[in-house]
């Protein structure tokens, strides 16, 4: 969902950075041969994540949920030459995909695939990172909360994708509703901690921006 009407978000669209001719290729190629391309990061969304990365030169990044790699690719645009990028997702299937696409981009020696259930893998990860961006499975959101803010630097950045789920976090939420209501979990704690600041922005289906104090 999109919640800038088309006519302001074609014309931001319009002027603002291009992606990368290897980030249409691999959109397009996710809409062709992958299931759901509805979970690919958007051009604008992807660039809102490689600015952010520019602007805070990480060392360290972490990426839960990497599904065929864009924002991966996207967030890798601003790492340190030393830097790290690890990115953790849960289907073997995509492995390859991805590896295509990172050893193409220039980055591929820095961007580390861990494949498994990313609450057990998080901790296994012996780093602490300067950026992490969260959009994996939304009915564990307040479980990777405390464990992302925890694996945070003083300073570091912790963005959020889905947070405003389709606008279904400010209607009435039903009992068997488990991601709303996760996320709605999720977007009150994590706003009511005093070891962070957060500001969410109504892009696609809305991201939060979240600073380690």
């Amino acid at each position: 969902m999109n919640f800038i009407p088309k006519e302001i978000y074609d014309y931001i669209k319009n002027h603002s950075v291009e992606e990368s001719n290897l980030l249409k290729e691999l959109s397009r190629n996710t809409k062709l041969k992958i299931l759901n391309p509805r979970m690919l990061s958007g051009s604008y969304q992807g660039r809102i994540l490689s600015m952010i990365s520019k602007l805070t030169k990480p060392k360290y990044i972490l990426e839960v949920g990497t599904y065929t790699g864009y924002a991966t690719l996207c967030l890798a645009e601003g790492i340190r030459d030393s830097g790290e990028l690890h990115t953790i997702d849960n289907n073997e299937e995509l492995y390859n995909f991805q590896r295509e696409y990172f050893n193409k981009s220039g980055y591929g020696d820095k961007i580390f695939q861990h494949l498994g259930n990313a609450i057990d893998l998080i901790d296994t990860i012996n780093l602490k990172f300067d950026l992490i961006f969260l959009d994996a499975d939304k009915e564990n959101y307040t479980n990777y909360l405390e464990l992302l803010a925890n694996k945070l630097n003083t300073n570091g950045v912790l963005i959020t994708d889905n947070v405003l789920w389709s606008g279904k976090v400010i209607k009435s939420i039903s009992d068997d509703d488990l991601s709303t209501q996760e996320i709605d979990k999720f977007n009150k704690l994590i706003n009511q901690r005093s070891d962070m600041e957060t500001i969410i922005l109504p892009i696609r289906d809305g991201i939060s921006i979240s600073r380690k104090k």
